[in-house]
C-alpha cells in the first residue's frame, strides 16, 4: 500500500480524471482535486476526495499533478508541483485529431515499454538509457515519461497513462472502423495495453503499482536494474577523448547516406579514411575525394579494445554529443538497438498517424502542426512527416536500414526473451514497403504502404485541379451584373475608391484612372476636388522593407484624412493593392493603415484576378497554369526571398502572415455559392453581421462574382460599415463598374513609323518571366539588342565596378534605340539573395537603382517602353522618366496596363507598359514587344491599297545616288506621304549594290512608308537578280515583245516574284521618248489595247499595269500632253474588276487638271523622273564652295519638285 502522505492532485474532473481518482482513492492515496463549478464535485468527494478552493491549493505539495483542464493560473501551479506532472494537451482537444494523438501515444507507450525492457535485458542502466536517448533519433515525449517514471517515480506515472490511453483506444478503434482504414500498430499496441491493464488487478481492484505487470509480462525485475550502479557515459567519452592516440587509419564499412558522409567529413578533417562498400561507383566517387579502397569487409574490420583506445579524437569529430558504454568494443551496439527500434517504431507510427488523419479528412499539414506540440510527438515524426507531406522521399535514410536494422531487433529480443510485438509489426511494414519496390526510397516511404492499401493520399499540399473541370463544376453565375443596376450605379461616387497600389501593376484592370506618384496633401486635395470615383496612390511599398512600408502607409492616411476634411462631401475607402500571388507587407500596411484611420468593420482579402489566372476556390487561392490550377503556396511565388509563405487556404495564410494574432478558424469567408446563388443582398447582410474588426475571405472565380461581391459591399457602406480592402486588381475595377475595352495597339494612339527603337527592361526574377524572355529572345532574337546587366557587379561588387557597368549599359542602349533597334535590358537571370529578407530587399534595390540609371542616362527618345515587374516599372516612371503623375488609359494585352505619362516626365507621349512579372503565358512579353515594335516596311502593295481606298496616287521617283534618296525621304517625312523609291536599270548599273542597299536602308529608316521598286526590269537575268536582292516590287517590262512572248515573259516573273511576296508591275501598249539613255521613237509607241489588256492580266497575274494613253517618257512636246482619258477610263473599270491597280509613266509635266483627272480615273501610281533630275543638274550649275554644299543644294533642289508632287498626287498627310 502507498503511504497516505503520498498526493495526487487534480486541477479539473470530467469522466475520465473522476475514474483515475476513484481508482486511487480506492488505493489508499490522498486525492485533492480543484473543480471550478460543482459538476464531479460531489461525487468526488463522496468518494473520499478532497475539495480545494484553488488550482494552487490543489496541486500544493503533489507527487503527481494531473491538468485535465487547466487555464492562466499554469505558472502559478508549476511554482507549486513538487513531482510529475501529467497535463491534459489543450492543443490537441477533442475529436479527429484527438483520436489521431491518442494512436500515437499509444504506440510509443507500448514502444518505449518494449525498449526499457529490452535495454535492461541487456544490462542497460535506465538512467543511462534516458541520457542517451533523450539526444537521440528514438527520442518521444512518451518515451521521457516513461524513463522518468521508471527511474524517478517508480512507474506511478505509468499508473495514469495506462488508464487514460486503455479509456480513450477504444474511440480510436472504432474511428478507424468507421472509415475502413487499417492500423496494424495501434491494434497490437491496444493489445499490450488491454495485457498490461488485465495483469494489473489484484483482488478485482487496480494494483497501485504496474511494474509488476510488466515485470511478469516480460519476465525480468525492471526495479533491479534501477538500483544497479549506474555511471556517467558521457564522463567516459571525455577521459577517452583526452587520453586518444593519434590514428593512422580509419576503416568503413559501407558508404550509404551516413557512412559517406561521416567518411567525408572525416577526410576533410585530415583523416585517413579506407572504405569498402558493394556499390562500385560510390568507391569511385569516394576514391576522388582522397579516400582509400578496401578490398574486402575482412580487410578493414581488424578492429581490437586496444584500438578503442586511439579513436576518441574521431569519435570526437563525428559527434556533438560523445558517450562510452562499458563493456569494450560492441557494447554500444545494445544502445543503437533501443534507439533503433524506437526510430523505426516511431516512423511507421507517424505514417500511420498521418495517414490515419487523411483518411479522416484533416488538412495533414494543419494536423503536423498540432501534434508537434502533442504528447504524441517524437523526433522522427518532426523529422519525416515533412518528407511525406511533400512527397520527397529521396534516401536519406532507406526503407532497407530499417528492414535490416529491427530485423536485428526481433532476433535480439528472441535470444533475451523480450518480446517486442509493436516493433515486429513496424518491422513488417517496413518489409512491406521494401518487397513494393520502395526499399531504396527514404524510410518515411513506408507511409506508401498505407496509401497502397487505402488509396489515401498524406500529401499536405492541395491538390493540383484541372481549371476547365473545376470552372465547369460551379454552380452557373448570378444571372444579372448587378453593377449595372441604377441603384448600385447611383452609388459608385458615393466613395471614393483611394488604390495605395504596392507596385504599379495593380492598374491591370481599369482605365482612364489616374495615378499619383506622389501624395503630398496639396495633391490629393486637388484629386479629391476633381470628384473620380477612384485614384491610385503608387507606394511601390514592397519594394520597401517592412519598416518603411509601415511609415509610408501611415503617412499616406494621414494625408489622405487632411486632405479629406478640406473638401467637402468627400468620402472615401482605402484599398491596399496587393499582388495577387499574395506577395507583400501583410498585415504590416493594414494594420498601418487601420492606426490612422480607425478601425474597420472588417477587413477584405480578395486576390482573385481573372486576367492573371488566380481564383480563390473554397478558400483555396489558386495559380493557374494552362490547363491546371495550382494552389499558390505550391508555387515560386509562395517561395520569395522576402514574402514568401506555405499556406494555399485564405484562412491559414492569414493566421501564418498574422504569425498566430488572427486564427485560421476566426477568418469569414464568402463562398462562390453564396455569390452565384443570394447575390448582393445576402453578402450585404454576411458583411453587416460581421463582428467588428473581422477578416472576410472573398472567392471567387469570374468577373460576374467580383460585381456581386463589390455591389454588396456598397449596399453595406451605405449603411454605414467601413471596410479595409486587400485586394488585387480585379476588385477595383468591380467596384468601381470599370466597363472593359479591348487591349490597345500603336494605331490606336495614333504611333505609325518613328525613327527610333524600342526599349524593354527586365528586372523581374519570378520565374513565368524568365520564360517569357527566353521565347522573346527565340522569337526576336536577331531584331534585338539584347544588354544584359550583371547584377553581381551593380549589387555585390565596388563602386567603380557598379558605375562602369551602368554607363556602358546605357551607351550602348543609345546607340542601339538610335540605330532603330529594339533593345532588351535585362538583369543577368542568376537570383543574388540575401541572408535575410533584409538583405534580399537591399540588393533588390541596388539592382533597381542601377537600372533606374541605365534609363535616366540613355539619351534615344524609344519608341515604347515595357517595364517588366513591378518594383521595376515603379522605379523607372517615377525616378528615371521623372512621372509624378500618369493615365492608365488601357491594356496592352489582358492585365498589362498602358500608361501614358504626365507632361512633366522625360518622355510624356512615348507608350509606357507596365508589364507585371507573373502574368502571361510564356509567349505574352514576345506578343506585346512584337504589337508594339517598328513594324516593318510596307509592301507595294499596301500603298497601292490604300491608295485605292483612299482615291489619292503615290508617287515613285527615279533615284540615283544618296542625295535622291535623301531628297524623297525628306520630302515623305515632311509632307506626312507615302513613295516608292525607283531604281532604274541604267542608274542600278552605275550604282549597284550599294545604291540598292543606301535605297533599303533609308526605306527602313523612314518615318513614313517607303517601298524600293526595280524599274523598267527588260532582261529575264536582271529580274532574276533583282528579286534576290530585297525590292518590294519589279516591273516586268516585255512591252518591246509581241503579245505573246509578254505574256510568257511576265508570266514567268510573276509567279516567281509572288512565291517572295513582291509586287509586279508590267507595262502593255509602248510609251515614246527617253529615259535613262533608253529611246523609243514615236512611231514604235503604241497604246495600250483594251481587249489584250484583259488578256494580258487574266494569264499574267500581275498586280498593276502600267499602260499607255499617250503618256511619254521624258519631256512632252511643245504642244503638252495629248491623253486618251477615255481610254483611262475603259481600262480603269477592266482593272477595277480584277483587282490590279493602274500605273501611268511620264507623269512629269502633267498639269495640276490632268493628274487630279488620272486620279479620278484610276491612276494609283505616277512615274516622276525627268523633272527630279532636271532640279539636280541645274542645282550643280550653281557655283558652291565646297561639296557638301553641292549635296545639300541638290537635295533640297529636288526636295522641292517631290513635294510638289506629293500634293499634287493627294498623298501628302496619308501616310
Amino acid at each position: 500500500m502507498p503511504n497516505r502522505k503520498t498526493v495526487v492532485g487534480f486541477v479539473g474532473l470530467d469522466k475520465l480524471s473522476l475514474r483515475l481518482a476513484s481508482s486511487l482513492i480506492r488505493s489508499g492515496y490522498h486525492v485533492q482535486a480543484y473543480q471550478e463549478d460543482s459538476s464531479y464535485v460531489n461525487e468526488f468527494c463522496n468518494l473520499g476526495g478532497a475539495r480545494c478552493q484553488t488550482p494552487v491549493e490543489a496541486t500544493r505539495d503533489a507527487t503527481v499533478a494531473i491538468l485535465a483542464n487547466v487555464g492562466d493560473d499554469i505558472a502559478d501551479i508549476s511554482s507549486t508541483i513538487g513531482g510529475y506532472c501529467i497535463r491534459k494537451e489543450a492543443c490537441v482537444g477533442e475529436g479527429k485529431i484527438k483520436l489521431v494523438n491518442d494512436l500515437l501515444e499509444c504506440i510509443h507507450l507500448v514502444a518505449s515499454v518494449e525498449a526499457t525492457f529490452l535495454g535492461a535485458r541487456a544490462g542497460l542502466h535506465p538512467s543511462i538509457l534516458y541520457d542517451i536517448i533523450s539526444n537521440a533519433a528514438g527520442s518521444s515525449r512518451i518515451h521521457l515519461r516513461l524513463l522518468i517514471s521508471v527511474v524517478v517515480f517508480y512507474f506511478l506515472s505509468l499508473f495514469f497513462m495506462l488508464n487514460y490511453l486503455f479509456y480513450w483506444q477504444n474511440s480510436v478503434m472504432d474511428g478507424a472502423k468507421a472509415v475502413k482504414f487499417p492500423l496494424p500498430l495501434l491494434a497490437v499496441a491496444y493489445q499490450q495495453l488491454i495485457n498490461g491493464s488485465c495483469s494489473m488487478k489484484v483482488g478485482g481492484e487496480l494494483s497501485p503499482s504496474p511494474t509488476k505487470a510488466y515485470e511478469q509480462i516480460y519476465g525480468m525485475n525492471i526495479r533491479d536494474a534501477t538500483k544497479q550502479p549506474s555511471y556517467d557515459p558521457s564522463e567516459l567519452a571525455r577521459e577517452l577523448t583526452a587520453t586518444a592516440k593519434d590514428v593512422k587509419k580509419i576503416g568503413f564499412i559501407g558508404l550509404g547516406a551516413m557512412g559517406f558522409g561521416m567518411a567525408s567529413h572525416l577526410l576533410k578533417s585530415g583523416f585517413s579514411v579506407i572504405a569498402y562498400d558493394v556499390y562500385k561507383p560510390t568507391l569511385v566517387k569516394f576514391a576522388e575525394l582522397g579516400g582509400l579502397i578496401g578490398t574486402s569487409p575482412q580487410e578493414i574490420s581488424q578492429g581490437t579494445n586496444e584500438a578503442l583506445q586511439s579513436c576518441g579524437s574521431v569519435l570526437s569529430a563525428l559527434s556533438e554529443k560523445l558517450y562510452i558504454i562499458k563493456g569494450g568494443c560492441g557494447a554500444a551496439s545494445s544502445v543503437k538497438m533501443v534507439n533503433q527500434l524506437l526510430a523505426g517504431v516511431h516512423i511507421a507510427s507517424s505514417a500511420e498517424a498521418i495517414a490515419f488523419g487523411a483518411q479522416l479528412g484533416i488538412g495533414t499539414r494543419k494536423l503536423f502542426e498540432i501534434l508537434q506540440h502533442s504528447r504524441g510527438y517524437s523526433w522522427m515524426f518532426g523529422n519525416r512527416v515533412p518528407h511525406m507531406l511533400e512527397s520527397d522521399y529521396k534516401p536519406y535514410s532507406a526503407i532497407d536500414i530499417f528492414v535490416k536494422d529491427l530485423g536485428i531487433v526481433c532476433n535480439e529480443s528472441s535470444k533475451m526473451k523480450i518480446p517486442v510485438h509493436v516493433s515486429s509489426i513496424a518491422h513488417q511494414l517496413f518489409i512491406s514497403g521494401s518487397a513494393s519496390g520502395w526499399g531504396r526510397y527514404d524510410d518515411s516511404a513506408v507511409v506508401k504502404v498505407y496509401e497502397t492499401l487505402t488509396g489515401v493520399k498524406v500529401e499536405g499540399k492541395h491538390a493540383i485541379l484541372s481549371k476547365t473541370d473545376v470552372l465547369n463544376s460551379l454552380p452557373s453565375e448570378f444571372g444579372e451584373n448587378p453593377m449595372e443596376n441604377q441603384d448600385i450605379i447611383g452609388n459608385l461616387n458615393s466613395k471614393v475608391l483611394v488604390v495605395l497600389d504596392d507596385d504599379p501593376t495593380g492598374t491591370q484592370t481599369v482605365h482612364d484612372i489616374q495615378v499619383l506618384t506622389e501624395w503630398s496633401t496639396e495633391t490629393l486635395v486637388e484629386q479629391f476636388g476633381k470628384k473620380p470615383t477612384c485614384f491610385f496612390i503608387l507606394t511601390n511599398s514592397r519594394a520597401l522593407s517592412s519598416d518603411k512600408a509601415v511609415s509610408l502607409t501611415k503617412e499616406i492616411c494621414k494625408n489622405l484624412e487632411a486632405a479629406a476634411k478640406q473638401v467637402a462631401g468627400t468620402s472615401y475607402t482605402v484599398v491596399l493593392r496587393g499582388d495577387s500571388t499574395l506577395r507583400g507587407h501583410f498585415p504590416e500596411e493594414a494594420d498601418a493603415a487601420v492606426s490612422v484611420l480607425g478601425e474597420m468593420d472588417a477587413w477584405i482579402i480578395c486576390p482573385f484576378f481573372l486576367q492573371g489566372g488566380r481564383y480563390t476556390i473554397n478558400d483555396i487561392h489558386y495559380v493557374a497554369d494552362s490547363d491546371r490550377l495550382i494552389p499558390a503556396g505550391e508555387t515560386e511565388f509562395a517561395k520569395d526571398a522576402s514574402f514568401g509563405y506555405k499556406s494555399s487556404n485564405l484562412k491559414e495564410w492569414v493566421e501564418e502572415k498574422t504569425n498566430g494574432r488572427v486564427l485560421a478558424s476566426n477568418v469569414s469567408s464568402i463562398s462562390i455559392d453564396h455569390l452565384r446563388k443570394e447575390g448582393p443582398d445576402s453578402v450585404c447582410k454576411h458583411l453587416c453581421n460581421l463582428k467588428k474588426g473581422s477578416v472576410c475571405i472573398v472567392n471567387a472565380a469570374s468577373d460576374r462574382d467580383m460585381s456581386v461581391f463589390a455591389a454588396g459591399m456598397i449596399k453595406a457602406e451605405r449603411k454605414g460599415k467601413r471596410f479595409l480592402c486587400r485586394t488585387a486588381a480585379s476588385f477595383v475595377s468591380a467596384r468601381i463598374g470599370i466597363i472593359p475595352k479591348p487591349p490597345l495597339q500603336p494605331k490606336d494612339l495614333g504611333i505609325k513609323r518613328d525613327s527610333c527603337g524600342g526599349l524593354i527592361v527586365v528586372g523581374s526574377y519570378v520565374p513565368k518571366t524568365t520564360k517569357q524572355v527566353e521565347e522573346l529572345l527565340s522569337q526576336f532574337s536577331a531584331n534585338l539588342k539584347i544588354i544584359e546587366i550583371s547584377v553581381d557587379k551593380v549589387s555585390m561588387k565596388s563602386l567603380e565596378e557598379r558605375e562602369e557597368e551602368i554607363y556602358c549599359a546605357s551607351e550602348m542602349a543609345s546607340a542601339s534605340i538610335r540605330a532603330l533597334k529594339d533593345t532588351l535590358i535585362i538583369t543577368s537571370r542568376k537570383l543574388i539573395t540575401g541572408k535575410s529578407p533584409e538583405e534580399s530587399l537591399e540588393i533588390n534595390y541596388k539592382v533597381s537603382s542601377a537600372l533606374v540609371d541605365i534609363i535616366r542616362r540613355i539619351d534615344a527618345r524609344p519608341r515604347y517602353i515595357i517595364a517588366k515587374g513591378g518594383i521595376t516599372s515603379s522605379d523607372l516612371a517615377t525616378k528615371a522618366l521623372n512621372a509624378k503623375c500618369a493615365t492608365v488609359i488601357g491594356q496592352a494585352l489582358p492585365g498589362v496596363p498602358l500608361w501614358q505619362l504626365g507632361p512633366e516626365s522625360k518622355h510624356p507621349s512615348v507608350p509606357y507598359i507596365v508589364f507585371p512579372g507573373n502574368v502571361g503565358d510564356n509567349e505574352a512579353l514576345a506578343k506585346v514587344a512584337k504589337t508594339w515594335a517598328r513594324p516593318p516596311r510596307c509592301s507595294t502593295k499596301e500603298l497601292l491599297d490604300n491608295a485605292e481606298k483612299g482615291g489619292y496616287a503615290i508617287g515613285a521617283f527615279n533615284v540615283y545616288n544618296m542625295e535622291g534618296v535623301e531628297a524623297v525621304i525628306s520630302a515623305a517625312e515632311a509632307a506626312n506621304s507615302p513613295a516608292i523609291l525607283q531604281i532604274h536599270p541604267g542608274s542600278l548599273k552605275e550604282g549597284g549594290l550599294p545604291l540598292i542597299s543606301c535605297c533599303l536602308a533609308a526605306a527602313d529608316r523612314a518615318r513614313v512608308p517607303i517601298t524600293v521598286h526595280y524599274d523598267h526590269g527588260n532582261s529575264k537575268s536582271d529580274l532574276l537578280d533583282a528579286l534576290e536582292l530585297g525590292f518590294d516590287s519589279v516591273m516586268a517590262d516585255g512591252s518591246h515583245l509581241p503579245l505573246d512572248e509578254n505574256i510568257s515573259f511576265t508570266k514567268f516573273i510573276s509567279s516567281l516574284a509572288h512565291e517572295k511576296g513582291i509586287l509586279v508591275e508590267a507595262e502593255l501598249g509602248r510609251l515614246s521618248g527617253t529615259e535613262d539613255g533608253l529611246t523609243v521613237e514615236e512611231y514604235e509607241a503604241k497604246l495600250t489595247d483594251v481587249a489584250q489588256a484583259s488578256k494580258f492580266m487574266d494569264e499574267t497575274n500581275i498586280d498593276a499595269l502600267a499602260v499607255c494613253i499617250g503618256n511619254v517618257h521624258g519631256k512632252y512636246p511643245p504642244g503638252g500632253p495629248n491623253l486618251r482619258l477615255n481610254l483611262l477610263k475603259e481600262l480603269h473599270q477592266l482593272t477595277m474588276k480584277k483587282g490590279v491597280s493602274l500605273v501611268l509613266h511620264g507623269a512629269s509635266g502633267l498639269s495640276q487638271d490632268l493628274v487630279e483627272e488620272c486620279i479620278n480615273l484610276g491612276v494609283r501610281k505616277f512615274n516622276v523622273n525627268t523633272e527630279v533630275r532636271s532640279a539636280y543638274l541645274e542645282s550643280l550649275k550653281k557655283p558652291q564652295k565646297d561639296l557638301v554644299q553641292v549635296m545639300a543644294s541638290a537635295k533640297e533642289a529636288m526636295k522641292v519638285i517631290i513635294s510638289d508632287k506629293m500634293h499634287l498626287f493627294g498623298s501628302a498627310g496619308k501616310a
